[in-house]
């Protein structure tokens, strides 16, 4: 069994629990959630913690044991404190600018990039250099910063491009002229 698994969800104050066959509802102060479960793993409600249990002993059902009870977690997590990933734009000329529910961004390409931002993430520029993607959902804010840095990856000869604040490149030698 796994040990992940075993561990209760703690719930805050604020935070509601409803159990489905198929799915979990965690609804916060931020907003709501619906976490789809794999078939074979059961959630109780106890006092105030939400617990995962395998409906079988399977050795099949065991690998999503911890997944399971991972993802109810970072649902909690989403509805109460929420997630967020920060992204810089390093390069001369590189910059995004936020018009409606659009991201434009200038990467050095010979005409702009429109990013849609979907329901349910906020994008907020800083300083034309700096992207902060926030959101309930931690697969959805991962997946959007993932795609925007994916627009222009940085580049390990000149360091430019979209990446992710505090993400160290390696930096690679050019060829010499010798």
């Amino acid at each position: 069994m796994s040990r992940i698994g075993k561990k209760p969800i703690p719930l805050p104050k604020g935070v509601t629990v409803k159990i489905a066959a198929d799915a979990v509802e965690v609804q916060g102060p931020k907003g709501k959630l619906r976490q789809p479960i794999p078939p074979g793993i059961v959630f109780a409600q106890e006092d105030n913690t939400v617990v995962a249990r395998l409906e079988r002993d399977d050795a099949g059902l065991k690998k999503f044991h911890g997944l399971a009870r991972s993802l109810v977690a970072n649902a909690v997590t989403g509805v109460t404190d929420g997630f967020k990933r920060e992204l810089d734009i390093v390069g001369v000329g590189y910059r995004a600018e936020l018009k409606g529910k659009q991201v434009h961004f200038a990467l050095g390409y010979s005409h702009p990039i429109l990013f849609d931002i979907p329901n349910g993430i906020d994008v907020a520029v800083d300083k034309l250099t700096h992207l902060v993607v926030t959101g309930v959902d931690r697969q959805l804010v991962g997946q959007v910063a993932a795609n925007m840095r994916r627009l222009r990856k940085p580049d390990p000869y000149k360091q430019k491009g979209v990446r992710y604040t505090g993400e160290v490149l390696k930096k690679k030698v050019g060829k010499t002229g010798a």
